[in-house]
C-alpha cells in the first residue's frame, strides 16, 4: 500500500464543536459485574475518596445516629439520669452528646448502675470515634492535591509542517511544580487477527514529556508521523474506534514537597481539526510578560491569524 494513502486527512472545514467541561473529568465508563468489592469492606478508602460535602454529611449522620441510639438505651433504663425529664428523648439525647464528647456539665449525671454501664460503653466508643475522626480529617487534609487546568479540547493541526496532536495545560497555583512529567496514552477498540475484540493502550511519543519547572502553561504535542498510532486517522475513524486520550501529569509541588498527580481525558468529540489555540501571552507596556487565562480554552481556525 502506498505511503500517501496513510497520510493524515485534515478536513477542510474546521470543526467548531465545543464540549462541556464535566465530561472531561470522567473515569472509565464501565459497568463492573461479578466483583465482590464493597464500600463496607473498604470503608477507610471510601471515606477518603468522598467529596467534602458527602464526607461531612456522613460524619453528621453517624454522630446523630450514635447519640440517638444511646438516647434510646438511656430511655430503656427508665429514670436513670438525674435532673432529666422522665421519658424525654431530648434530655437523653443531649446527655449522650455530653457523655460522648466528654463535656460533663454536671447538671445531668447517671444515677443507676445501668446508666453508669451505658455511660462507660459510650465513653469508650466516643474516644474511638474521636480518634478515627481525627485520623480521617488529617489524612484528607494531608493528601497532596493538584490544581492543574487542562484545555477543554485538544486540536490536530499542522505544526512546523507536521500534523500534530496538541492540548494545553496550566498550573493554577502561584507556585511551581518541579520535575513535571506528562504521559499521554491512546485507548481504542481493536480487533485481532483472530477476531477478538480488545481495548488496547498505545503510549504516544511527545515532543517534550518533561519540564524541570512547570509554573504557567505547557502545550503538550504529539507528532503524527509514520510511527504514530494516529497515522492515517480521520475524525470518522477516531469516532468508530471509540478512542480516548488519557493524560497523566505528575510532579513535585514545591510548597508541600510532595508528589502531586493530575489526570484528564479527551474523547473523539473533544478533538478539533485544523484549529489552533489562541495566544495567551502578551507584553505589558513596561516590558513584562503577561498571561490571560480567560482565553486559555479558545481556539481559532488555522487560516485565521487574528
Amino acid at each position: 500500500m502506498k505511503k500517501d494513502r496513510h497520510r493524515l486527512k485534515l478536513p477542510r472545514i474546521a470543526n467548531l464543536y465545543m464540549s462541556s467541561q464535566g465530561s472531561h473529568d470522567r473515569r472509565f465508563n464501565v459497568i463492573r459485574k461479578g466483583s465482590s468489592h464493597s464500600h463496607w469492606r473498604d470503608s477507610y478508602h471510601w471515606l477518603l475518596t468522598l467529596s467534602w460535602p458527602k464526607f461531612l454529611a456522613v460524619i453528621v449522620l453517624f454522630y446523630c445516629a450514635a447519640n440517638g441510639l444511646f438516647a434510646l438505651a438511656y430511655l430503656a433504663g427508665g429514670d436513670c439520669i438525674a435532673n432529666a425529664r422522665t421519658g424525654s428523648f431530648l434530655d437523653a439525647f443531649f446527655f449522650s452528646v455530653q457523655t460522648m464528647a466528654s463535656i460533663g456539665y454536671g447538671a445531668m449525671y447517671p444515677k443507676t448502675d445501668y446508666a453508669n454501664f451505658v455511660v462507660a460503653i459510650e465513653a469508650l466508643i466516643g474516644l474511638m470515634a474521636l480518634s478515627m475522626g481525627t485520623g480521617l480529617m488529617f489524612a484528607r487534609f494531608s493528601q497532596p492535591t493538584a490544581r492543574v487546568l487542562f484545555s477543554r479540547n485538544a486540536v490536530i493541526a499542522p505544526h512546523n509542517g507536521v500534523p500534530t496532536l496538541m492540548f494545553r495545560t496550566a498550573n493554577e497555583r502561584h507556585n511551581q511544580i518541579l520535575e513535571a512529567q506528562v504521559r499521554v496514552s491512546l485507548m481504542r477498540d481493536e480487533v485481532t487477527l483472530e477476531g477478538q475484540h480488545m481495548r488496547r493502550f498505545h503510549d504516544l511519543k511527545l515532543v517534550r514529556s518533561e519540564s524541570p519547572t512547570f509554573a504557567l502553561t505547557w502545550t503538550v504535542m504529539h507528532q503524527i508521523n509514520e510511527t504514530s498510532p494516529l497515522f492515517g486517522a480521520t475524525p470518522k475513524s477516531l469516532a468508530e474506534d471509540n478512542i480516548e486520550f488519557i493524560v497523566m501529569l505528575t510532579g513535585l509541588d514545591e510548597t508541600v514537597a510532595q508528589t502531586i498527580h493530575a489526570r484528564h481525558y479527551y474523547a473523539a468529540e473533544h478533538i478539533l481539526w485544523n484549529m489552533r489555540f489562541v495566544d495567551v501571552f502578551s507584553r505589558t507596556p513596561d516590558g513584562r510578560r503577561a498571561i490571560d487565562y480567560s482565553h486559555f480554552h479558545d481556539v481559532v481556525a488555522m487560516q485565521d491569524r487574528g
